[in-house]
């Protein structure tokens, strides 16, 4: 029988032994009997067999296996015999032989045993200690060096776990992953590690290898530890038994993924390590991940009672999570510092000056994320860091990048993964044949065209450079050329040169190890001042009221807005899809223009006369409803809708208002006492004063009544009430609600159900107002106001958020008479409200929401946005509904679609993963269970599908 082949038979499934077979082929074949238990496998069966005074594993092979590739593993077992680690014997059978065939339930499988090695597995510790890293490192260098010698006809197998046909196993595997954002993701990672690998294959060592010293096959005993499962060992590429090692120790800290630099140290003292397997590991930890999961949803379907990996997935998972979100050129960088410092290497020299000229801050480029010469979406045109250096170059003679410095100019928008900003080298533009001389002593030469001066445990990359084209030693200070344009990049790694820009994924500490400062070669400080998110959030803490409270656990220090997008300090962009405040976008030119200027004039309050106010409040009319004719202006949405109140209260001369449950109004004293939302005040329903009369809340979906149709049920209950108020002799002054219920996520009301209240409300002599801070002004895409979906005509509309895209304006838009009402409790006056910079910043968002056509955007990408999102619900049943209208939607994750029951913890961890996808959602509602997606109006399609993308690949992982 030939050795197996994976790829000529990929479908494994253990063969059908139970405990009593087992003890059949146990006492028959080996003279054993005892307790029998079954041990976990992926493909074969293993049994333990306890005998009271000694404790065996019989291994029962899968058929597809041929009996020589059993005595290669033999073989390892004897060469390894006496190692450093326990290692498990051979016990033989009744007839002497290693091996044996065995009938069972009518098939001829072979068996063996095994001595068993007592002692814990290292995967159930749930994180691994250095000293423990180390050990698994170890034990696996030793492993891959022992068995180095090793020559047997078995070993020539072809494996699922040979990384040599990784790509193969996960092309062949990858349907059995459901899901299709995780198999998207896995496929893309897959592809990604076998680019890395193509050019490396044929300088990779093969040798015979145990392939799976991993945290399962580890046992730590009172002898010390032990390696089991040889059912792996084959021919293969050496560095890939680290890569299985390394990938198997992921899991145990995801949050440190760089801890396994103490299993790749340890292995490389044991097993030394190459160039090419240094530049090979991380892509085959990727592959390896790859294969895992791929193989792990293969194994389960073949093999629905196979508890042992069915329990492994979710690991594996992790594993490869964790491998495929860092670049492989940044972890190798991180390896090779490592394993260079390991090594016995001379202190670095004493940096000399690389150019004679005298540099000041006034020569360094600003590229950051708060860099003003980057305004206006400049730092995205092409070459545009080109353009700054060269302004600089004209002004002051010269000019210089920064060192560590997160640049915008290199941010990704709509990411898939971090983008790659940090510089590790600087650049200097200056005049035509500048000399460069040699900061240290060392050898120059040319390095795929680039130069290389490698000195006494330091070397220097130089791009730009001018001279002739031979190597040569040099000493400290000689000149070595000339530059105009030129970059330089320290490396301590003999050889071998970092990358250029890296992501903020591996620590600023990494890289100040792997690529130092180079300030000293231009005798100015061009180290970027770093930023500490931590520390300043602690500040904030200190400082500011705590119940003013922060998104995300960790937040990212967010410095700069770009339409729909939002950068922090490490030029990392986010995808805002929470941020009804910014309605026209981020740093919209227009807008900071009419800003800029307006307060170079004038700014003050509404006593004065000036020719904004009343174009401000001409166009509000002109927007509103028909009959809304005047307008309060004031700073904020509590503020409106406290003096929307007053004006119905004066207006009527009542005080009882109506107000529906499980809504938000604001902070203001009037604003709260109307607002009954458990998930902004868990108190709410039993602190409500006197004058609010709540009302029950039409909730469409998890209300006493569901449906869009349920208005007349709802209607029915508010007559009781009303009839019961009118018994009282209880008049009313108004009734405020949100045309559609922004703090439910965008929850659209019943149909005809605010007609039927304003009907009953004005039947009262009430006054009717519509809460249109949030859902109103273009967001609905389909409609201006909220209150037209509804069919209706408020007597009172508040707004504010969209109409000061971030600047703190709000307004009330009512009747004449009905304002006129409030002189009876005298003037009104806001000491910002309407000033001439409100006032342009209210015309301007209007003009822009005119000339862009940002009410038709949100229409066209809310709708396609809302069919992406309502497609998420066919394949994970976390997605209880999607709710809302145009640009204001809400996805509700329920734990049970028949119960409702609120996925609160898991809308908190949706939303803590999507920001590692790069966007910014959060949940809200009175279960804290609805994803609220409310972005600037600005949004495209791309965008869009980009956020569901990684809201698909978040849901697939919960």
């Amino acid at each position: 029988m030939p050795n197996s082949d994976f790829l000529a038979q990929p479908s494994l499934p253990r063969p059908e032994v139970g405990a009593d077979d087992a003890a059949t082929v146990a006492e028959h074949a080996f003279g054993l009997t005892g307790r029998i238990t079954e041990l976990g496998s992926n493909q074969d069966r293993n049994f333990l067999v306890d005998t009271g005074t000694h404790r065996y594993v019989l291994k029962i092979a899968n058929p597809v296996f041929a009996v020589e590739e059993l005595h290669a593993q033999n073989a390892a077992l004897a060469l390894l015999a006496g190692a450093e680690a326990r290692i498990p014997a051979v016990l033989a059978a009744r007839d002497g032989e290693e091996v044996v065939a065995v009938e069972v339930r009518g098939r001829t499988l072979h068996a063996r045993v095994l001595s068993f090695l007592d002692g814990e597995p290292l995967t159930d510790v749930e994180r691994l200690s250095a000293e423990q890293l180390r050990t698994l490192g170890r034990l696996s260098g030793s492993i891959a060096a022992g068995l180095a010698g090793l020559r047997h006809a078995g070993l020539a197998r072809t494996t699922q776990w040979d990384a040599r046909i990784g790509g193969d196993v996960v092309a062949l595997l990858a349907d059995h992953v459901l899901q299709p954002a995780k198999r998207l993701a896995v496929v893309a990672a897959a592809e990604a590690a076998l680019a890395a690998l193509e050019p490396l294959r044929r300088r990779l060592r093969v040798q015979a290898i145990h392939g799976d010293v991993t945290d399962d096959n580890i046992v730590l005993g009172a002898d010390g530890p032990g390696v089991i499962d040889f059912g792996d060992v084959a021919d293969g590429w050496l560095v890939a038994e680290l890569a299985a090692t390394v990938t198997s120790a992921l899991h145990h800290q995801p949050e440190d993924p760089l801890a396994v630099l103490d299993v790749i140290e340890a292995f490389h003292a044991e097993a030394p390590l190459d160039d090419a397997d240094l530049a090979a590991l991380w892509p085959l930890v990727v592959l390896r991940g790859a294969v895992l999961v791929v193989s792990g949803e293969q194994q389960v379907v073949l093999d629905g009672d196979n508890a042992y990996a069915d329990e492994n997935r979710a690991h594996e998972w992790v594993a490869f999570d964790v491998a495929r979100r860092l670049p492989f050129a940044e972890v190798e960088a991180a390896i090779r510092a490592r394993l260079a410092q390991g090594d016995s290497q001379p202190d670095a020299p004493a940096l000399g000056r690389l150019i004679a000229l005298d540099s000041t801050d006034a020569h360094l480029a600003d590229l950051s994320v708060t860099g003003h010469d980057l305004d206006e979406g400049r730092w995205q045109r092409a070459g545009f860091e080109d353009a700054v250096l060269g302004r600089l170059c004209r002004e002051n003679g010269h000019a210089l990048t920064r060192y560590a410095e997160a640049r915008l100019t290199r941010a990704r928008l709509d990411r898939t993964e971090p983008s790659p900003t940090i510089a590790l080298g600087v650049t200097l533009d200056a005049p035509a044949g500048t000399v460069v001389h040699a900061p240290f002593a060392g050898e120059l030469r040319l390095v795929e065209g680039a130069w290389l001066l490698q000195g006494d445990a330091i070397g220097l990359w130089l791009d730009g450079l001018s001279r002739p084209l031979t190597t040569t030693a040099v000493d400290r200070g000689e000149v070595i050329g000339s530059a105009v344009r030129l970059s330089a990049q320290l490396s301590r790694v003999p050889g071998w040169r970092p990358p250029a820009f890296v992501t903020p994924a591996l620590p600023t500490a990494v890289w100040r190890a792997v690529s130092p400062d180079p300030s000293d070669l231009f005798g100015v400080d061009l180290a970027a001042a770093a930023s500490d998110p931590a520390d300043v959030l602690s500040r904030r803490d200190s400082s500011f009221a705590r119940v003013q409270e922060h998104y995300f656990a960790e937040p990212p220090l967010i410095e700069r807005g770009w339409r729909h997008h939002l950068f922090d300090t490490r030029a990392q962009s986010y995808l805002d899809m929470v941020n009804n405040v910014t309605q026209i976008g981020h740093a919209h030119p227009r807008l900071v223009r009419t800003v800029r200027d307006q307060w170079a004039l004038l700014n003050t309050n509404s006593r004065f006369h000036y020719e904004e106010l009343s174009r401000f409040t001409e166009r509000l009319a002109e927007v509103a409803p028909d009959g809304l004719d005047t307008v309060f202006l004031v700073n904020s949405g509590s503020e409106a809708v406290d003096l929307a109140l007053r004006l119905a209260q004066v207006h009527t001369g009542r005080r009882t208002i109506l107000a529906v449950t499980e809504a938000y109004h604001g902070w203001t004293v009037g604003a709260d006492a109307v607002s009954s939302s458990l998930g902004d005040n868990p108190r709410a329903l039993e602190t409500r004063p006197d004058w609010v009369e709540l009302i029950a809340s039409p909730n469409v979906f998890h209300g006493r009544h569901r449906g869009l149709a349920s208005g007349p049920e709802y209607l029915a209950e508010l007559d009781q009430q009303l009839a019961a108020l009118d018994a009282a002799g209880t008049g009313i002054a108004g009734f405020i609600a949100e045309p559609v219920f922004g703090n439910a996520g965008g929850l659209m009301l019943p149909d005809g159900y605010l007609a039927g209240v304003y009907e009953r409300v004005r039947a009262r002599g009430g006054v009717c107002v519509a809460d249109e801070v949030q859902v109103g002004y273009g967001r609905l895409g389909h409609y201006f106001w909220g209150s037209a979906q509804q069919g209706v005509v408020p007597d009172v509309i508040t707004v504010a958020k969209a109409m000061g895209n971030g600047h703190p304006l709000g307004a009330v838009i009512t009747r004449r008479e009905i304002a006129e009402s409030f002189a009876a409790e005298g003037s009104f006056f806001s000491s910002a409200g309407g000033s001439p910079v409100s006032s342009v910043v209210g015309l301007t968002v209007l003009d822009v929401m005119r000339d862009e056509r940002l009410q038709e955007n949100a229409a066209e990408v809310g709708d396609h946005l809302a069919a992406r999102l309502r497609a998420l619900g066919e394949r994970h049943p976390l997605v209880g509904a999607v709710h809302g209208m145009g640009l204001y939607l809400g996805v509700e994750l329920v734990r049970d679609r028949a119960t409702l029951e609120p996925a609160t913890a898991e809308a908190a961890l949706v939303c803590e993963r999507m920001l590692r996808e790069g966007a910014i959602v959060q949940p809200t509602g009175d279960g804290k269970n609805v994803l609220k997606i409310k972005p600037p109006l600005c949004i495209t399609r791309e965008s869009a599908d980009r956020f569901v993308d990684a809201l698909d690949l978040v849901l697939a992982t919960i």
